[in-house]
């Protein structure tokens, strides 16, 4: 008889242990480029599998930041070291950088890998008239306020280029790129590595002298202050998280061609299960 109730009493302490797991819930803040969806939707998956409830929540930069100061938001997944240092500022009390898990992030001005002669940013200048739109040579690139957009604009400058940068939604400079690269015309474009596009297309990174668009890079996830104390298992499965660009830009393509983050995630999670299974495993400290 005193087997039997240990045996309940266990049961019951283990029913509870996992009824408090699974009633844990997390709030990530999320934006709206490519690898921001992807990741966030990835760890909404695999967190939802641990029996937490994550809510993605998509702010601009700024009111990210101000979320997670006022423990609005829980963490986010993408804080680029150092382009996004001058976001932090503000708030470097109120918020915590956390691991690693994108090496050597870079922004980059891009052609087409069948533009030739043209390798280096310098290289743009005397093939100007070959970059025309209605009339005049462009740079294709996102909307003002991104830290490339502001990077492009110093290139253009030091670099003396007859220029202009066309900005637009990430999706509208993308459509440009696809239809240049159906007709196998030259166009130069800002992007950014991690990015699926580098998976779909033939790309061409051109050199910078001058490093005016900011390369070898970290990203971090990061957090609102006392996040860790009150979610540690979440905290370890996320810092033993690390993407190589290869398989970052095999998730983002996997969504691109699903046309929905989560099927493009759980397919990717299909693919590539023992390694989100060593991620997962840095909860229990395995």
């Amino acid at each position: 008889m005193k087997s039997f109730k240990t045996t309940l009493i266990a049961s019951a302490l283990i029913g509870l242990s996992v009824q408090t797991f699974a009633d844990d819930s997390v709030t990530i803040g999320t934006n709206n480029w490519a690898e921001n969806v992807a990741v966030s939707h990835l760890w909404q998956q695999l967190l939802g599998e641990q029996g937490i409830e994550v809510t993605l929540d998509e702010v601009s930069k700024p009111l990210l930041f101000g979320g997670l100061a006022e423990g609005d938001i829980d963490a986010s997944l993408e804080f680029w070291l150092p382009s996004d240092n001058s976001y932090l500022e503000a708030y470097e009390e109120r918020i915590e950088l956390h691991g690693t898990w994108y090496d050597d992030a870079m922004d980059a001005l891009v052609v087409p890998a069948y533009v030739d002669g043209v390798d280096t940013v310098a290289d743009l200048d005397a093939r100007a008239e070959e970059f025309g739109y209605r009339g005049e040579p462009t740079i294709f690139g996102i909307e003002p306020g991104a830290t490339i957009h502001e990077e492009a604009e110093t290139a253009i400058e030091r670099y003396s280029l007859p220029f202009r940068q066309l900005s637009s939604s990430e999706a509208a400079m993308l459509a440009q790129l696809e239809e240049a690269y159906r007709r196998k015309e030259p166009i130069v474009l800002t992007l950014w590595q991690p990015h699926w596009v580098f998976a779909k297309y033939d790309l061409k990174i051109l050199d910078d002298p001058q490093d005016t668009l900011v390369s070898g890079q970290q990203i971090k996830w990061f957090s609102r202050r006392g996040f860790v104390e009150q979610h540690p298992e979440v905290a370890r499965m996320l810092d033993a998280w690390h993407m190589t660009p290869e398989q970052l830009s095999q998730l983002m393509l996997a969504i691109e061609k699903s046309g929905d983050p989560d099927k493009g995630a759980a397919q990717w999670i299909a693919n590539n299960r023992q390694l989100v299974d060593q991620w997962l495993a840095a909860s229990s400290g395995d």
